[in-house]
């Protein structure tokens, strides 16, 4: 088995498209022609929004975000975490944590991206 797929719930899957190609240059794989359902080209495992009313139309009951209590984050790895950190803020992302330098040789950063999902932005860690 492997990982294929996360789909986050959002009120504007375009709205939030728009935001992750500025915030963090990734490109849109497909969307759906209702607009309720996308993916983004991220690598080997895609990263998928659908939207809320979607969801309740098909009988979940999904909640938004609190950017206060995350229960999860997403992380984008990249060579130069101040630079995409930079970018982030620039598109609209709100900071969570500024770049730190970890014992184990990652820098990381976080910040809240548009839909109030906690993003972690990060090198790769040290082996």
């Amino acid at each position: 088995m492997k990982f294929k797929y996360t789909i986050l719930y959002v009120d504007d899957v375009s709205e939030t498209f728009r935001f992750y190609e500025k915030a963090f240059g990734l490109k849109k794989k497909m969307l759906h022609e209702s607009g309720e359902y996308g993916e983004l080209d991220t690598g080997s495992t895609t990263l998928s929004f659908s939207s809320l009313k979607l969801m309740k139309e098909l009988g979940k009951n999904p909640a938004k975000p609190n950017p206060k209590t995350p229960s999860f984050e997403i992380a984008f790895e990249t060579d130069n975490v101040k630079t995409a950190l930079s970018k982030a803020l620039e598109a609209g992302a709100s900071l969570v944590q500024d770049a730190t330098d970890m014992p184990w040789g990652q820098t990381i950063a976080y910040v809240t991206e548009n839909n109030g999902f906690l993003v972690e932005i990060c090198t790769p860690v040290a082996y």
